[in-house]
């Protein structure tokens, strides 16, 4: 009985600790559980994206189109509602047809195909829903109209898109570290659950320095003094990836209207594809309107230009 009470005695508060970091270490572990299908997943995107951006030509117009394909896929079927199978097979010819307008340096063409067919595909489902049918086409379009009008804009386009990209990418990954990690009050509760102040913060300035990082090294491999780092890029830098957590916001908005978790099941950790690329949608977009506005020889120039 002695020998029990002294063992017992000292040791009830180690053990104690050793409870409370016990329980800290399952909170952490839980808040970190999708990490390795997450990284698994997003490896092998990365690298079908990265393929594709430095090949270019056929290779990456592929790839963007089936991607803008998915994404329609997952909208519709997230919204329902009439009409399912003809909503998405007119959608699909649509994307086509402005995927090859862009690519035949048409862009204007391609964006008037889109809107005209998005106001027909709107009109196939039941009342009260028509915006959300021609918006989803809408949505899938912008991201393959965006994406070819930058990296087709030679000679900036390769590394307008590798931009976005580390921009995207860097934000996406730190705002997933910092908001489990460092955790604190949420962002948009009603919206975005998982989503903090910080993660958002965090991930915001991330992004925007991995950005810069991306053209130290770009500027290593290409003739052009615009592509170097610079304070104006930095800025933009800043600007993209806030815009990136306001694609990822809206993204969850829409699923929240329409009850839905996720996007769909075909990535693992992920859900669906749109549920991958709802920050870069946004960002390519922002940053396609951005170019053209400025009305440099190409849409991907205006980008670097800040003179």
């Amino acid at each position: 009985m002695t020998y029990s009470k002294e063992a017992s005695g000292p040791s009830a508060p180690h053990t104690g600790e050793e409870a409370a970091a016990g329980r800290g270490l399952s909170s952490l572990n839980a808040r970190l559980a999708d990490l390795g299908p997450r990284l698994g997943s997003a490896a092998g995107l990365i690298a079908i994206a990265v393929i594709s951006w430095w090949l270019g030509g056929i290779v990456f117009f592929f790839v963007w189109l089936v991607a803008a394909l998915v994404v329609h896929f997952e909208w519709q079927r997230i919204v329902g509602g009439e009409r399912l199978t003809a909503r998405l097979a007119l959608g699909s010819v649509t994307l086509v047809a402005a995927a090859i307008a862009v690519r035949s340096q048409i862009p204007a063409l391609g964006v008037f195909i889109l809107l005209v067919m998005a106001l027909v595909v709107g009109q196939l489902g039941g009342p009260g829903r028509r915006a959300w049918f021609g918006g989803g086409l809408i949505y899938a379009g912008g991201l393959i109209i965006a994406v070819l009008t930058l990296r087709s804009s030679f000679p900036f386009g390769r590394w307008a898109v590798g931009l976005l990209f580390a921009i995207v990418w860097g934000t996406d990954a730190a705002a997933y570290f910092a908001g489990r990690l460092i955790g604190g009050p949420k962002f948009m509760p009603l919206i975005s659950p998982s989503k903090t102040w910080s993660g958002t913060g965090v991930g915001i300035v991330t992004g925007a320095l991995v950005g810069l990082g991306f053209l130290a090294v770009a500027a290593r491999f290409s003739q052009f003094d615009a592509i170097a780092p610079s304070f104006a890029l930095l800025l933009l830098g800043l600007i993209l990836a806030a815009v990136s957590q306001l694609g990822d916001l809206f993204e969850s908005w829409m699923k929240r209207c329409f009850g839905a978790k996720d996007s769909g099941h075909l990535i693992p950790g992920h859900g669906g594809l749109m549920d991958r690329v709802d920050g870069f949608i946004a960002t390519a977009v922002f940053a396609a309107i951005l170019g053209v506005l400025r009305a440099f020889p190409s849409p991907a120039e205006g980008l670097f230009h800040w003179m």
